[in-house]
């Protein structure tokens, strides 16, 4: 069986803590970096193989980047499961705690039933250099062409709505964002929580379509990506753990070392990757990260064709 070594495990996990969190689908990537690399890479990190220690790996390296997000979000997440116990316990919903917190559940709830139900075919049969390469391309064309299209969709707000989303005296720039997430009917929590799904596609990145679907919905761009960033945290974290007992087969512990120290750096860069992006999204929008993914499938469709 091909193996993992320390120095393929932490360069993997820096690239799964980035692009998780960075719009560039970190799926995608896992498959077609060692493709381009080639050698003992495009061997030792085969996720289609049978019994994969690379998927194991990554399966890891989910857990230590959802952690990362747990981290970053601490307050926040405090904040809303402690409104999701006193909303069940009151059974009211009131508070902009209360509504954000159902909204997350709500939007977690059709991800989760699908990953179920398809991860595991999707993986088999896309999991594969040229497949990774076209969705990243399409990741690519549908974030610039969404970003063009909707990121302007606010500016026809009356002055009365935006001053209703406008920070309030001795309000946190968080509980702003949180008050204005909470404005979104279920319907839409429903359709932008469900986009995720479309990331079990290698290539398809969770947190652009998760903000695309967002700025269709009318969010700011800040606010997609918080809500994005929000709604990965629980889907990550399950997926991680759900998967976790398939590093305690016999075949995965020659690889338990490289995978915890490329799970660490993981974190590490997850977290970093975040508190970037957070700061990011105030000012600027989806486009670069677009055209990357259109220039980054392209060079690899032309790369694989001439390299078959």
């Amino acid at each position: 069986m091909s193996g993992l070594n320390y120095f393929e495990a932490c360069t993997i996990g820096l690239l799964q803590g980035v692009t998780e969190l960075f719009p560039i689908s970190s799926l995608g990537h896992s498959i077609l970096v060692p493709a381009l690399i080639g050698g003992s890479w495009k061997t030792d990190l085969d996720m289609t193989a049978k019994d994969s220690p690379y998927l194991a790996f990554l399966v890891l390296a989910h857990v230590a980047t959802a952690l990362a997000l747990v981290v970053f979000f601490w307050r926040d997440w405090v904040r809303i499961i402690g409104a999701l116990f006193t909303s069940v316990r009151d059974r009211r919903v009131e508070t902009t705690d209360q509504q954000l917190a159902w909204l997350l559940i709500i939007g977690t709830i059709p991800v989760g039933l699908i990953g179920l139900a398809l991860d595991h075919p999707l993986r088999s049969h896309l999991g594969k250099p040229t497949p990774a390469a076209v969705f990243l391309l399409i990741n690519g064309f549908v974030i610039f062409i969404a970003n063009y299209m909707l990121k302007n969709a606010g500016k026809g707000r009356h002055a009365a709505d935006e001053a209703a989303l406008a920070p309030q005296r001795g309000e946190t720039p968080e509980l702003a964002a949180d008050r204005r997430l909470a404005r979104l009917g279920w319907k839409s929590a429903v359709g932008i929580g469900g986009a995720q799904a479309f990331a079990l596609l290698p290539g398809i990145s969770r947190s652009g379509i998760t903000m695309v679907a967002g700025l269709a919905r009318g969010l700011k761009t800040e606010d997609a990506a918080r809500f994005a960033f929000l709604l990965a945290t629980p889907v990550i974290l399950a997926a991680g753990l759900f998967k976790t007992p398939e590093l305690a087969k016999p075949a995965n512990h020659s690889i338990l070392g490289p995978a915890i120290a490329g799970s660490v750096l993981a974190g590490v860069a997850a977290y970093i990757s975040v508190r970037f992006l957070t700061k990011y999204f105030e000012n600027r929008d989806l486009k670069p990260f677009g055209i990357y993914c259109i220039v980054a499938g392209a060079f690899c469709l032309v790369w694989f064709a001439v390299h078959k």
